[in-house]
């Protein structure tokens, strides 16, 4: 089959590869326009897009997902096939264009955690379980029916750059499992069933970053994991009378009855470093304040009188 294959980030890199390494013929790749990145502002190619060079695949990098001469590059390709991994949403005169249709994989067991973050939500609700789904593309973006699901065990000190890992590992399989399938012309797909408790995965933006100390232990604890490494939950401390953003990576909850205000810091000055919480405290493990390189509390509390 002639495939097209979408991505931008780190997720989607693995499951081009697995899919090159497996002889399927991957006649496009589609990607985000290069866009400046850091301080000096230096343009930042996409990691698919720095894959995809190494590998001498044809690229496109359209601004406008419906401007009409990529529109006609694309259907130039004559692909049989399109397949999707963490990119934009496309118009119905993309994903419509194939004849075997458009398949992305998610990362979730749909249709838990439709959105643009499943991982991190999965975990910042306490999930023990979540997974990938290979499914069709439709209108409403992830509720197209469901082609295969794999799931996948959250673990206590997992966090969304762990389970990024993970899921990545199994969707790479999973997508190929998906393309051979559809090969053979053995695809049976189901509709995604309606629940009750649907929790969705939006976007997340700085705002949403910020700890809420009224919050219990646990709760902010799973906070932070689903956070970490990107983009962060953070607090602000006043130092010499200025307020100072501080990112927290790594916690440890504690359940306790106090009398404190909900956010007092609580230091020996030397290792520890809590705060207090609704039902407790939450130990802060490792963290950065602007400007500074991630560090433990030890280190951080050695140069810093709270």
């Amino acid at each position: 089959m002639r495939i097209i294959y979408m991505g931008t980030p780190d997720f989607a890199v693995q499951p081009l590869e697995t899919l090159i390494d497996n002889g399927c013929e991957i006649v496009g790749v589609v990607t985000m326009p290069d866009k400046p990145a850091g301080r000096g502002h230096k343009i930042q190619f996409s990691p698919v897009k720095e894959f995809a060079l190494k590998k001498n695949l044809k690229i496109f990098q359209p601004e406008k997902l419906k401007d009409e001469a990529f529109i006609s590059e694309l259907k130039a390709l004559n692909a049989d096939l399109q397949i999707v991994v963490a990119f934009r949403m496309l118009p119905e005169v993309v994903w419509n264009m194939p004849p075997l249709g458009t398949i992305n994989l998610h990362a979730s067991l749909l249709p838990q955690y439709r959105g643009a973050a499943p991982i991190n939500w999965a975990i910042i609700n306490g999930e023990t379980q979540t997974g990938v789904t290979t499914f069709l593309l439709q209108h409403e973006i992830d509720t197209g029916n469901i082609i295969f699901q794999q799931s996948v065990d959250i673990q206590q000190d997992d966090t969304a750059g762990t389970l990024h890992d993970k899921l990545m590992n199994v969707g790479s399989e999973l997508i190929l499992k998906t393309v051979k399938a559809v090969e053979q012309g053995s695809v049976k797909t189901v509709s995604q069933p309606i629940l009750a408790n649907q929790k969705p995965a939006p976007k997340i933006f700085k705002d949403d970053c910020r700890l809420d100390f009224s919050k219990n232990a646990a709760d902010l604890h799973n906070f932070v994991r689903g956070l970490s490494p990107y983009p962060a939950a953070f607090f602000e401390f006043l130092r010499n009378g200025e307020p100072t953003t501080t990112k927290v990576f790594q916690t440890a909850p504690e359940i306790a009855e106090h009398n404190f205000e909900y956010g007092k810091i609580i230091t020996d000055g030397k290792k520890t470093l809590k705060i207090a919480v609704a039902d407790g405290f939450l130990h802060i493990k490792t963290l950065q304040t602007a400007g500074k390189k991630q560090m433990s509390a030890e280190e951080f509390l050695l140069g810093n009188k709270i």
